[in-house]
């Protein structure tokens, strides 16, 4: 088995802020992401998918066909965009890097089946990153 990571950038603005808690928890819970007019990040998105060895190519798939499943089904609609408005998954579902990944491999997976989607990894800042591996792993 194969693995083959490829790394990408965008930059999305957001506010985290859960209907569920009081303003006060809100500012508690998330501190200076809370903000009302929200703030940004440089995301880094690395998207990991695994395969066999096609033998007449060497590769385990076109780097070049998943850069543009990528561009077409997340890049598009989440650079230079403000997530809690301008992303569909976001209206109701607070903008952590945690429901974001989550929410790119559900973008992703239908289009990579063979090479199959492994990882998600969003780095949010250059000290935190978060993955998610699908409901399955």
């Amino acid at each position: 088995m194969y693995y083959l990571t490829r790394t990408y950038t965008f930059s999305a603005g957001h506010r985290l802020h859960s209907e569920a808690l009081s303003e006060e928890e809100n500012r508690r819970v998330f501190g200076k992401c809370n903000n009302p007019t929200g703030h940004g990040h440089n995301y880094t998105l690395e998207v990991t998918v695994r395969g066999q060895q096609d033998e007449r190519t060497g590769t385990i798939g076109d780097v070049f066909k998943l850069d543009g499943i990528v561009e077409q089904h997340v890049l598009a609609d989440y650079d230079h965009r403000f997530l809690n408005t301008d992303v569909p998954e976001f209206a109701r579902l607070v903008p952590t890097s945690e429901h974001m990944v989550q929410a790119i491999w559900r973008r992703l997976a239908p289009h990579l089946e063979r090479p199959q989607l492994y990882r998600v990894r969003l780095w949010e800042t250059a000290r935190s990153a978060f993955e998610y591996y699908g409901e399955e792993n």
